[in-house]
């Protein structure tokens, strides 16, 4: 997969490996259909982080999925 083209599909491949690798609990709360392509690079860093650490603390977890939240398109 070449992350380095911002795409749809590549939004939701980055996605589903973060909720993969965190275990989120609540998997409707983060969903690819959540972001998209205008917060690319944020989310590539985020995604980069996640897959390089083998595992989290709670708390480093919880600032992840904060973090995430940041990067939700806005619901007009």
């Amino acid at each position: 997969m070449n992350l380095t083209e911002k795409s749809t599909e590549n939004v939701v491949f980055m996605i589903e490996e973060i909720k993969g690798k965190l275990k989120v609990l609540n998997l409707g709360a983060i969903k690819p259909s959540h972001f998209d392509e205008e917060m690319y690079e944020e989310l590539k860093d985020i995604y980069e982080l996640v897959m390089r650490k083998p595992s989290f603390s709670p708390n480093e977890m919880q600032g992840l999925v904060e973090e995430l939240g940041n990067l939700r398109k806005n619901k007009d």
